[in-house]
């Protein structure tokens, strides 16, 4: 019989932690990226970036279902929610289950749509159909009058950074949107920028990442729903 990495171990020395199955020691900073719940922007799928709209009521459900959900997760240290009314009201109530402060980090608000803002999908492509494909093949291509989702990046490895430095070896709650979280995924994985335009993300969806100190990091989930869809 294979013995495992935890039986590997030598015994009785419990300053010694087992390795990964990537050789890595030591304990990774999760993150548990929790998306916020429905708003009226949503339902009628129209951009939401940097507006304000608040949780309708199936969002606030989703909210607490995903509540429910993540705090099946050991360990949470903190709970870091972009400052947005959405978000802010779905890191509420994971704070009323856990007892623990929710903390506002600007660095987790949804990419700025600018004129886009509120229209769905096809109303921006007719306003400017031009600059509309370019948004969608070319990350530095910014809406018009807001930001380009390489802008985003570079706000999120900031915040990332900022954020791996303060709750280094801990389990974090991230309450934010779909182009944080879908970035924040995409440095998990190590993967191109196409992973923005082909990952879907539900509302109120929770995904984990973990980050280790020599660089290395691990998805665990990603898109899970089923709480509030049961």
């Amino acid at each position: 019989m294979t013995a495992t990495a935890e039986e590997s171990a030598p015994e009785g020395d419990s300053t010694t932690k087992a390795p990964s199955w990537q050789g890595r020691r030591g304990e990774p900073t999760r993150f548990v990226l929790l998306r916020h719940g429905q708003t009226a922007l949503s339902v009628e799928r129209r951009y939401s970036g940097q507006g304000d709209p608040e949780l309708t009521d199936e969002g606030r459900r989703q909210a607490r279902a995903a509540a429910q959900r993540v705090v099946r997760e050991d360990g949470i240290a903190a709970i870091v929610t972009s400052p947005l009314r959405r978000a802010r009201a779905t890191a509420e109530e994971v704070g009323a289950l856990t007892g623990i402060d929710v903390v506002d980090h600007p660095g987790l608000i949804e990419n700025d749509f600018g004129d886009w803002e509120g229209l769905t999908f096809t109303e921006a492509s007719a306003r400017d159909p031009e600059l509309h494909r370019a948004w969608l093949s070319d990350i530095t291509v910014p809406a018009p009058g807001g930001e380009s989702f390489a802008q985003v990046a570079k706000r999120i490895a900031e915040t990332k950074a900022e954020l791996l430095e303060k709750y280094s070896g801990q389990t974090v709650v991230l309450v934010s949107h779909v182009t944080p979280i879908k970035t924040l995924l995409q440095d998990a994985l190590g993967v191109g920028p196409e992973l923005l335009f082909r990952l879907h993300l539900d509302l109120a969806s929770v995904s984990i990442a973990e980050f280790f100190d020599d660089g290395g990091s691990v998805v665990r989930l990603v898109n899970d729903a089923a709480h509030w869809r049961d």
